[in-house]
């Protein structure tokens, strides 16, 4: 595909800005952020010993997974760390019954699998 690199930044642009912006807006309130989310899942059976540090992780996750995929560094890898940080989400949700939650997470899975689908398919051989 003689246009590759373009079409794939286009393409990968709207998930990398909605990562990144998750990630950039929660951490100057990240206390708050995590404050919250432990008190989202107090219903879940996921002990809170593992959800503040997780809390705290997110954030900073997400937005390097964003810039990661916004700049094009490793971005194989960066689209199958932002499959599995979706299906830690999911569960995450799941744990606690946030099915519109899990909508967005499945959606967002959604786009990083097509992502690696149209790697897959169309990158040069020569740059794999």
């Amino acid at each position: 595909m003689k246009d590759f690199k373009t079409i794939f930044f286009f393409l990968r642009l709207p998930i990398a800005i909605s990562l990144f912006g998750h990630g950039f807006v929660r951490l100057p309130k990240l206390e708050i952020f995590s404050n919250w989310m432990v008190t989202s899942m107090e219903k879940s059976a996921i002990p809170s010993f593992m959800i503040v540090p997780f809390s705290y992780i997110l954030p900073i996750v997400e937005l390097l997974i964003g810039l990661s995929l916004l700049i094009g560094f490793q971005t194989k890898y960066t689209l199958f760390t932002g499959l599995v940080l979706m299906s830690i989400l999911i569960l995450g949700s799941s744990s606690i019954e946030n099915w519109s939650a899990i909508e967005a997470q499945l959606l967002h899975s959604a786009y990083l699998g097509g992502l690696v689908w149209f790697w897959q398919k169309y990158k040069p051989e020569s740059n794999h």
